[in-house]
């Protein structure tokens, strides 16, 4: 059987295969997968290594494939994809060449559908209706693309329990103007206007939760209208819809005429596992590249797609019974936003402690409105002053909610009247958006030119150099867009990073990196099932939406007025929809919505040659990628760990583990013995063997950490956090809990001239020495039932803890501290603690006035070469 092959792109810039066989119209195309070599991180040099020199020996790739139009002959659908798609696209064409409102009308006005829709009703009075409730003709435009888009059901005042999926994602047209009929009748005699007609005071008929329903649905038709502009608005959104629900539900052939035109696009297509530094082998290098992020600081803004509903976590305002959003999920005793921030200043810390100057970086925080995610944050950001950096070094940017749809149909799923079912349009978004709402122009004001991305479930994506590393080189070397990853893991539902090579029709080659979803795997015939070391799958590495990005590029990208500025549209309905009906009933429902994956903006970044790469491919790329061990790229607390669940994959016990693994690793290459954690079933019975958290600005470099740290011991079921970054630990040995938090960690508040309080890098701040100091107390109840190990909310029999107000000093010599204990030393004052006759002296006494600011000792940082020097001066 010959196979002739090219590939069919996608909307979202993926690429679909289709097959074709003139003697077998139902084969399929088989891969073999003993074609496939092993997947082995990139051995760690940049500039790239170069590729093989013939392309059948790169690693990990899959061979061309046809794209002759399939001869597939789907059973007769229910629903007419097809002939909707090409109604639709009529519309919105029309809708495209109209110049001014009055022309739209007049456009969506012929459709059919909406003929039939106000025709039907208009002898009995719904013009009148719709007029009563003050509707402006930009209001009137969207219920009628509403409409003409074949969701009139929404319209509906049915109160129906649902029977079916098919019944809740429809409603018919004949019930639908029953119900405004009857709508109509419900108005009050008293308001109706002479000769039986219908007066101006109709809407009165309308209770409150109804009007409010109205406004509400409005609202969502005119963010749906306004920002997905470039594809069509209403019309073009479901266009979109239908198209990717045919193709994933296999009921249309996908010989359409635009599939056709984008099938020529190419003779074929490949995808290898991409190469790229690996931090945790060129260590040399990765220190370089770090400085070099540590240098571009007050180049650098950050990123944050706060939208997401995270429904998966199933987080509750334990006060008032509410939803919450990821963001606010409290973990290692702070929101996870506040420990994103402490990340960022750790990092600014060290940049002052390089240069001496105070660097605040902007920070851009895409929101929604869904569990009020938007106003929860704000909320939140108020509450803690902004966190010292000023109202104005934030941007909150919020992303519109789109309608869920049905499987079956692409019919909106209403949960009562006028309420579509909505969700967030997932973080690609966030290019188009930050464009409409001025957030680039609003990071240029504040002399920004690139920008590193995060997602805020991920717990340790600033651990040691990664960040640091992937913006310095992406900065150094001019790159547009830069990945952080790392292996996959088994049963992971993560995407994962591609090269991709194309040869087009006019002999041109194209290359670039780029991402393909999970939900995806079965168009590259890459099997989305159990992880093991011989599928296909595993041969990738794990898209991890830690990204670094030029903001000029990513700009011109979000500013393209077509579907660029929307990357990776997916519609992903293997997850059903979960939502709470207006009887109360919880509902599950075949479906979802159309959504956008921002790191699919690579997908604009592909370089064009006039021949085959195969020599340094990656080095001319204006894309790049840099490995690291998992566990200091990505551990997320995505979803909430059920009772007796063996598996801590996505969860905050998991990432709490990796956390602590993370320490172990940091700590034990300073010749300080700790406990062995065991696997996470071993968790799942007993807890954690230990609880390690250490502040971020002690290091955040690990080799600055180090040079903290040296000597002694950490005994199972001990704890130790450390809330100070002047901190000097030499042979300590840890039997217990030890806990030291310093009021100001990395510097002083100051009042700037806005009122505001800002944090003032500087010596004056806390600081704690202990040396050869043994702490011997019974710690934490292991045994306690309410024991949170990964909020940091824990039961204590004893602990030693130190509190250091304002600028204030401990020191601990040559002693034994047992028992229960808490130290409060006051601002302008040191406590030390020696041997005394018999046993402690505790000297409390005040700094001097001449060094209030510097201390009685401070680190003293400095670069040699491509690392970092820690000197302890002591005044």
């Amino acid at each position: 059987m010959a196979l002739n092959l090219t590939p069919i792109t996608l909307r979202n810039q993926l690429f679909l295969f289709s097959f074709n066989s003139k003697s077998s119209p139902n084969s399929r195309l088989s891969f073999n997968s003993n074609y496939y070599h092993s997947l082995h991180l990139p051995k760690p040099l940049f500039p790239f290594s170069s590729l093989p020199s013939s392309p059948s020996s790169w690693p990990c790739h899959i061979p061309r494939v046809t794209t002759a139009p399939v001869e597939y002959a789907p059973p007769a659908p229910d629903f007419d994809f097809s002939h909707e798609i090409t109604r639709l696209n009529i519309l919105r064409s029309r809708l495209s060449d109209s110049t001014n409102l009055n022309d739209k009308h007049s456009v969506v006005d012929k459709d059919a559908t909406v003929k039939q829709f106000f025709g039907t009703n208009q002898n009995d009075g719904f013009s009148t209706v719709l007029a009563s409730l003050n509707l402006d003709s930009y209001e009137l435009f969207l219920v009628k693309c509403l409409v003409a888009a074949g969701q009139e059901h929404v319209l509906s005042f049915e109160s129906q329990p649902v029977q079916s999926e098919s019944e809740l994602a429809r409603s018919s047209l004949k019930s639908a103007l029953y119900a405004l009929v009857e709508m109509i009748e419900k108005v009050d005699v008293d308001r109706v206007g002479g000769n039986g007609g219908v007066g101006k005071n109709i809407s009165f008929a309308l209770n409150y939760e109804e009007i409010e329903g109205i406004k509400k649905l409005l609202k969502t038709l005119g963010e749906i209208e306004q920002f997905y502009d470039c594809i069509g608005g209403i019309i073009g959104y479901q266009i979109t819809v239908l198209e990717l629900l045919a193709r994933s539900c296999k009921r249309q052939a996908t010989n359409w005429s635009q599939t056709r035109t984008e099938s020529k696009d190419c003779q074929f297509l490949e995808i290898y596992a991409p190469s790229g530094l690996d931090l945790s082998q060129s260590t040399e290098y990765a220190s370089q590249a770090a400085i070099w992020g540590i240098e571009g600081l007050s180049d650098l803004g950050e990123i944050y797609p706060l939208g997401g509903s995270a429904d998966r976590l199933g987080l509750v305002d334990p006060d008032t019974g509410e939803c919450l959003p990821a963001a606010m999920l409290p973990y290692c005793g702070r929101t996870l936003l506040e420990g994103l921030i402490r990340d960022l200043q750790a990092r600014e810390f060290l940049y002052f402690k390089l240069y001496g100057k105070q660097c605040i970086t902007p920070v851009a925080m895409m929101t929604s409105s869904a569990k009020n995610n938007h106003e929860r944050i704000t909320s939140l950001c108020e509450r803690l002053g902004w966190f010292g950096r000023g109202r104005s070094s934030f941007k909150l940017f919020e992303q519109p909610l789109v309608p869920t749809v049905g499987a079956e149909d692409g019919q909106w799923l209403v949960a009562k009247p006028f309420t579509p079912v909505c969700k967030p349009g997932g973080h690609g978004v966030l290019w188009k958006l930050a464009y409409d709402k001025g957030i680039f122009k609003w990071f240029y004001e504040h002399g920004r030119k690139a920008a590193t991305v995060r997602q805020v479930s991920n717990v340790v994506a600033a651990t040691d150099l990664t960040l640091l590393a992937l913006a310095g080189i992406g900065l150094h070397h001019g790159k547009k867009l830069g990945f952080a990853s790392c292996e996959r893991q088994l049963g992971a539902t993560e995407g994962i990073n591609v090269l991709i090579e194309k040869k087009n029709l006019d002999g041109r080659w194209t290359y670039g990196l780029s991402c393909i979803e999970y939900t995806e795997f079965d168009k590259f015939g890459i099997t989305n099932g159990p992880l093991s070391p011989e599928s296909l799958q595993a041969r990738f590495p794990a898209n991890t939406n830690i990204l670094y990005v030029d903001l000029h590029s990513a700009e011109l990208v979000g500013s393209s007025e077509n579907e660029n500025s929307l990357p990776g549209m997916v519609l992903n309905i293997k997850k059903p929809v979960v939502y709470v009906d207006h009887f109360g009933k919880q509902q599950s429902v075949s479906g979802g919505r159309l959504e956008c994956t921002m790191q699919n903006i690579a997908d604009s970044f592909f370089s064009t040659s006039s021949s085959r790469c195969y020599d340094r491919l990656e080095d001319n790329l204006d894309t790049f990628i840099v490995y690291n061990e998992r566990r200091r790229v990505t551990s997320s607390a995505k979803r909430k760990r059920k009772h007796a669940d063996k598996s801590l994959h996505q969860t905050p016990d998991g990432s709490l583990l990796d956390i602590l693994r993370n320490a172990c690793n940091l700590l034990s290459n300073c010749d300080i013995r700790l406990p062995e954690i065991k696997g996470n079933d071993v968790y799942v019975d007993s807890g954690p063997p230990f609880l390690l958290l250490l502040h971020p600005a002690l290091g955040p470099l690990w080799e600055v950490t180090r040079q903290k740290f040296h000597g002694g011991s950490i005994s199972k079921g001990s704890e130790l956090q450390i809330e100070v970054a002047e901190f000097l630990w030499r042979n300590v040995q840890l039997d217990g809990s030890l806990i030291i938090v310093a009021e100001h960690v990395m510097g002083s508040m100051r009042i700037d001239e806005s009122d505001e309080p800002i944090l003032q890098y500087g010596q004056r701040c806390g600081r704690c020495k202990l040396q050869n100091v043994k702490v011997l107390n019974k710690g934490i109840d292991w045994n306690s039932g309410n024991n949170e190990y990964w909020k940091h909310d824990v039961q204590r029999l004893e602990t030693f803890k130190v509190i250091l107000y304002g600028n204030a000093e401990f020191e601990a010599t040559d002693v034994v501290l047992e028992g229960n204990h808490v130290f409060e030393v006051p601002n302008g004052y040191k406590m030390k603690i020696e041997p005394g006759r018999p046993g402690l002296s505790v000297q409390l006494d005040p700094i001097e006035p001449s060094i209030m600011d510097s201390g009685s000792w401070f680190w003293n940082y400095k670069i040699k070469g491509s690392h970092i020097k820690l000197e302890l001066v002591e005044l």
